[in-house]
């Protein structure tokens, strides 16, 4: 294979190992533990763009699916992503795209990256929200209650995080990256 062809993918493995990492970082509270992995959700996102950070969580969640313990609270397996909380999980998929999405549409700029995190939250939280209530027959508001309220807060902290470290990572792949992931 070509550089051309593997640095992108080198990337992907790197942001997918990042997702595995801070998701380690996480308290559980309740069915959905709170976790720093979407964190690394939106940076894969915004750096990598759509393609390339949809695939970086596509591999974290297929690392946890064949069994490896990537998702929060060292665990892994099929059973995480057909439980409860595996609607946020594939949620970090599409955020990621999302993201990267937006973010290739509308520039790189601060309250860009923000309208982008916060878009790709929403979607995060709508895919596991509604996987939530699927599997464990919960109505709506007994799944915000649990699922979506108490980590908004946590989340607006980590999406200035990430629109505050953003910039200076885009730079710093621009520069290794001369172009790969277009």
């Amino acid at each position: 294979m070509k550089k051309k062809t593997i640095v992108p993918f080198v990337f992907c493995a790197l942001f997918a190992a990042l997702t595995a990492v801070v998701s380690q970082f996480s308290i559980p509270i309740g069915p959905v533990p709170i976790n720093l992995a979407t964190l690394s959700v939106f940076i894969g996102g915004a750096v990598l763009g759509a393609k390339y950070g949809a695939i970086s969580q596509f591999v974290y969640v297929l690392l946890g699916a064949v069994g490896l313990p990537v998702f929060a609270g060292f665990s892994g397996g099929v059973h995480v992503i057909v439980g409860p909380t595996g609607g946020y999980l594939m949620g970090y998929i599409a955020a990621a795209w999302l993201v990267g999405l937006l973010v290739a549409r509308f520039g790189g700029s601060v309250f860009t990256l923000v309208i982008a995190m916060a878009a790709g939250l929403i979607l995060c939280y709508l895919m596991g929200t509604i996987w939530f209530m699927i599997v464990t027959k919960a109505s709506l508001l007994a799944s915000l209650m649990l699922c979506v309220f108490p980590f908004l807060i946590g989340d607006a902290f980590k999406i200035a995080a990430a629109a505050a470290l953003i910039p200076q990572l885009n730079k710093a792949f621009q520069k290794t990256m001369a172009g790969q992931l277009a």
